[in-house]
């Protein structure tokens, strides 16, 4: 009874961080993306912009809720993101160095690590994750949309390989956990 009081304190303090901080420097938007395995590397990979993510997990919830810590160079953000499939909310919050240090040891047992490359492909940029440590090996590709139209619209490249979009072992909430 104690962990789980404990467990929802936690939550409960994760939550009132989220809601200060989206009332200040957030940006609230819809995310709509597919995600694809690849069947080989696009050519000359290495030659795009890319960066080192990390990020971690604060809170999951069953109906798709995520609060989400990410690193990536020297920015540092806070993520909430609800819903399921396709299409989600996303709210994005940007954090200080420190802020993100504070809320960081929180996420322990739920991080990931990944190389992630921005590949030019017609109006749409790929994005490229190569993933580190427990999850050496995979390889997946998102793709995001401005709309639901142009989502359905998309043929993907012959290097893409099966679409796992929505598959909960692809997901990076579950690659965080394994």
């Amino acid at each position: 009874m104690t962990l789980l009081l404990a467990s929802a304190k936690r939550a409960a303090k994760n939550r009132a961080v989220a809601r200060h901080l989206q009332s200040r420097n957030s940006k609230v938007s819809r995310e709509i993306e597919r995600k694809f395995l690849l069947t080989k590397l696009p050519p000359n990979l290495r030659r795009f912009h890319s960066r080192t993510i990390e990020q971690g997990y604060l809170s999951v919830k069953s109906d798709g809720t995520q609060i989400r810590l990410r690193k990536s160079g020297r920015r540092h953000s806070l993520t909430i993101k609800r819903g399921r499939g396709l299409s989600r909310q996303e709210i994005e919050v940007d954090l200080t160095r420190d802020q993100f240090e504070e809320l960081w040891p929180a996420t322990a047992g739920r991080r990931l690590t990944k190389t992630r490359y921005d590949v030019p492909f017609g109006k749409h940029t790929i994005e490229i994750d190569v993933y580190r440590g427990r999850n050496e090996g995979l390889v997946v590709a998102e793709v995001e949309f401005r709309d639901e139209r142009d989502c359905r619209r998309f043929q993907p490249p012959e290097w893409f390989a099966a679409e796992v979009s929505g598959k909960s072992r692809y997901s990076n909430v579950r690659l965080a956990r394994e």
